[in-house]
């Protein structure tokens, strides 16, 4: 069904290939999950899946040869191979192509001409696939990134690929948004799709996969099948830079009041902190999508922001720095913060971090961020703590999503902001880059910041977090 062999692929201006003499063939029907640590790879196998190597991609230098059932990939056009894959992106927004679910649902299938009967019936099947976890009715734009991911593995498997690709497909998800994840792969494995996942979180799939393929440095490294990674300890797993056993972050929770918190509390109940919410609303499309009455953060802890998708926690993190527009007040030190000076006193780090790359070189985009910073820290350090000091010369642009992430972590660590919060910061990052970007995380908290940590990851959540605010969807 799939055959890259020895495939050699360097990107334009990069240094050295990125992938070298790679040998992968997947069979009809197979589940196959790339993983590996960050940079090793496994996006850019995806793109020679899907075609946009060499056809997006055309600048780079390929040898070697790719097929996907039957079509040479150089020689076929692009809507021929995309006709018999459907591919999920790591930030789905990318890939969108119109407003709403439903249209955004049928896109691929009008484009390659199915019957409008056809359309009609597998859009309201996906849509009532959605129903219980997205918003269906919302504008594209105004879901979670969560729910938007949710969308793209929908409308990406409408048109009935036989070959579904997915880019770290768990990453922006809750619990219960990766327990329908599950299940929905494991229908597509049954009706005989064959599907391949570059995936850092693994315990989820190793009930789906038939194969584990383990990149490093461009190369694979390893193989196992499914029984064999079952039995694989877990200190080989952190030698490849690899998610283990998923750990259960057990943290206080946050005394809160508001209808959007999760087992709130009176508003006299909530002390007085570092950071205070007081009314603050917000209401998107037409409905209220967050309402807390009262809540306090502390300076020098890291509080977790939790909930399932579309609870609100992205726009909490929009209105204190000031992105937002929202009923209520924002107080710092017991002073009410206007939008502006919001934005002054804090950073974030998005979801989708290229948003926040600006300039042409790594080194460029630290000077950039710690340029108004009181007391810059050691920048020179912060890079080498993120393993990114041998990338100073890089253009932000042609790094990996892992390393964009750690990017912009680093840049918001050099900022030195009073008020700093992360969300889904760990989304692309591998098990080693894990530690050092909570590492980080609790320094800024050091620092006097306060933290806020929107993420859905456990595994980070136990590493950085001292206690948790839990939000509820409206």
């Amino acid at each position: 069904m799939i055959s890259l062999d020895d495939v050699t692929w360097t990107y334009p201006h990069a240094d050295a290939a990125s992938l070298r003499h790679v040998d992968l063939h997947v069979t009809p029907s197979e589940f196959v999950v790339v993983c590996g640590a960050s940079g090793s790879g496994k996006s850019t196998v995806l793109r020679l899946m899907n075609g946009l190597i060499p056809h997006f991609h055309e600048e780079g230098t390929l040898t070697g040869s790719v097929a996907v059932d039957g079509l040479v990939t150089v020689a076929a056009e692009l809507d021929e191979i995309g006709m018999v894959t459907g591919t999920v992106l790591q930030h789905p927004r990318r890939q969108f192509f119109a407003d709403t679910v439903r249209e955004e649902i049928a896109f691929a299938m009008e484009n390659f001409g199915l019957p409008p009967e056809v359309i009609r019936a597998r859009v309201a099947s996906a849509v009532a696939g959605l129903a219980t976890g997205v918003p269906v009715a919302q504008r594209l734009q105004r879901l979670s990134g969560g729910q938007q991911q949710q969308v793209a593995i929908a409308a990406s498997a409408a048109h009935g690929p036989r070959v579904l690709l997915l880019d770290e497909p768990s990453s922006n998800l809750s619990v219960d948004a990766v327990r329908r994840l599950t299940a929905t792969l494991a229908d597509l494995k049954a009706q005989g799709v064959t599907i391949v996942v570059a995936e850092h979180r693994l315990r989820y799939l190793q009930q789906l996969a038939d194969r584990i393929v383990v990149m490093r440095d461009g190369t694979i490294d390893a193989q196992w099948s499914a029984a064999d990674f079952r039995a694989v300890p877990d200190e080989i797993l952190a030698r490849e830079g690899l998610r283990g056993r998923i750990r259960t972050a057990d943290l206080p929770a946050l005394p809160a009041a508001g209808a959007s918190v999760s087992n709130a509390v009176l508003a006299s109940e909530v002390p007085a902190a570092a950071l205070e919410l007081s009314g603050v609303r917000c209401r998107l499309g037409g409905r209220t999508v967050l309402d807390i009455e009262r809540a306090g953060f502390a300076a020098g802890e890291v509080t977790a922001i939790r909930g399932v998708n579309g609870a609100g926690k992205s726009t909490l993190a929009r209105i204190i720095t000031g992105l937002q527009r929202s009923a209520g007040q924002v107080r710092l030190d017991g002073r009410t913060l206007g939008r502006r000076a919001r934005q002054r006193a804090s950073a974030i780090v998005m979801q989708d971090v290229q948003r926040q790359l600006f300039t042409d070189s790594v080194a460029a985009e630290i000077a950039l961020a710690a340029a108004e910073a009181p007391h810059p820290p050691d920048t020179a350090a912060v890079l080498a703590a993120l393993d990114l000091a041998h990338l100073a010369e890089r253009h932000p642009l042609s790094l990996s999503g892992g390393q964009q992430q750690r990017l912009v972590v680093a840049a918001v660590r050099v900022s030195e902001r009073q008020i700093v919060i992360f969300d889904e910061p760990s989304s692309g990052v591998d098990r080693r880059h894990l530690q050092s970007i909570s590492d980080q995380i609790r320094q800024i908290a050091g620092d006097g910041a306060v933290v806020l940590l929107v993420s859905h990851d456990e595994d980070l959540l136990a590493l950085a977090a001292d206690r948790q605010l839990t939000l509820t969807r409206l």
